[in-house]
């Protein structure tokens, strides 16, 4: 097939996924083409088969802000009648499957063309927050609509979608995956000595530091934990409440023990000398970041919130509490750093749970599938 992938190039899930699904796809022989305005942050280098394409958003006068829609659309139309697209496959619903549908009734006006189906992947915040603004409910409704193939990465979304903008269509639930053969607990103790000493552990949360994160609420339960276990923690990301995290840590008096590392394109290493993730967040549709984290080995503390308890079973494999209960958070963490045969257990049932549902090798070929499916529907 031959695949046209819009997607953005900022570090979060719905970029990740589209760049490992584009990757993989490529690699199982399929022509795939990336649209965004900058290089996808998990692109790497050049794949046979993997094709870039930027996306210029030029300014004029007349226009107080760029006209980025515009800009995707058209580069969708040109991208399409030249490599004679397939599928136009859109994540995240603002703007990308909008600039998908208007490339398709471009092209459905050209003679002797026959235009790609659309399948828009709903990933998250696209339908919990902006979604369910009034300023953009009805044109991400009516973009949903009007794709020829819909899927959401959990069922959490899937019913969010349906409840929130009213959607009746069919939306088909197909979960983040990972590499499993790159995803995995590396050996890396000079790293680890970088940042603690032989009686610390290490505490580690990794995100865009926006709002739904609650990064602040990261340190607190951070704190709690210092308090009964000497241990330091990691800050992987940057964002707009990076700097309420930073205060939070000097009120507190942990300033010391919390290493602030900004974006980081490779996070395995990091990941492989943590010995507890976590994810309070007020919201989480999948939780990409946990389940990277379950593949090193770490063990993920979260909230009971979205698409978290579909990756994560409490007690089992993670442990699931209420966004506001950050003392139980705190509790779990204490008892995974002090109990070696407790960590033992939740760790082997998280890292099977990622290579027994969520590695590429059985997640890709679902979406092959979906793609011949909505192909053969037109």
């Amino acid at each position: 097939m031959n695949v046209g992938i819009v997607c953005y190039a900022s570090v979060g899930g719905s970029g990740v996924i589209a760049s490992e699904l584009g990757k993989t796809l490529a690699s199982r022989g399929h022509r795939v083409h990336i649209l965004s305005s900058d290089t996808p942050f998990r692109l790497g280098d050049y794949q046979p088969g993997l094709s870039f394409h930027r996306v210029e958003t030029p300014t004029y006068p007349l226009f107080r802000e760029p006209q980025y829609l515009l800009s995707l659309a058209n580069k969708i139309v040109q991208v399409s009648r030249d490599e004679r697209l397939d599928i136009i496959h859109a994540h995240y619903a603002i703007p990308h499957a909008t600039a998908a549908y208007l490339a398709r009734q471009i092209l459905s006006s050209s003679p002797h063309l026959v235009p790609p189906r659309v399948i828009t992947t709903l990933h998250g915040t696209d339908i919990t927050i902006i979604g369910s603004d009034p300023s953009y409910s009805e044109t991400v409704a009516f973009c949903i609509q009007q794709s020829d193939g819909v899927t959401a990465v959990s069922e959490s979304l899937k019913a969010d979608t349906q409840r929130q903008l009213g959607i009746a269509r069919e939306i088909r639930v197909i979960p983040n995956f990972l590499d499993c053969s790159v995803h995995r607990r590396l050996n890396v103790p000079e790293l680890r000595e970088r940042f603690a000493q032989d009686h610390e552990r290490i505490v580690i949360h990794v995100s865009n530091f926006r709002p739904v994160k609650r990064v602040a609420a990261v340190v607190d339960i951070f704190a709690r934990i210092a308090h009964e276990v000497p241990s330091r923690l990691l800050m992987v990301g940057d964002g707009p409440e990076l700097g309420e995290a930073t205060q939070r840590a000097k009120a507190l008096g942990v300033a010391d023990q919390v290493h602030f590392l900004g974006e980081q394109d490779q996070v395995l290493p990091l990941l492989s000398i943590s010995d507890v993730f976590l994810l309070p967040s007020s919201q989480e549709s999948f939780g990409l970041a946990a389940l990277e984290a379950m593949a090193c080995e770490v063990p993920v503390i979260a909230s009971r919130v979205g698409g978290l308890p579909e990756v994560i079973d409490h007690g089992i494999s993670g442990f699931l509490h209420p966004p506001q209960d950050l003392d139980g958070m705190a509790r779990s963490a204490v008892l995974l750093l002090t109990d070696p045969s407790l960590r033992r257990g939740i760790v082997a049932a998280a890292r099977r749970t990622v290579h027994e549902r969520f590695c590429d090798e059985e997640i890709v070929p679902v979406y092959e599938a979906y793609y011949e499916e909505v192909i053969r529907s037109g």
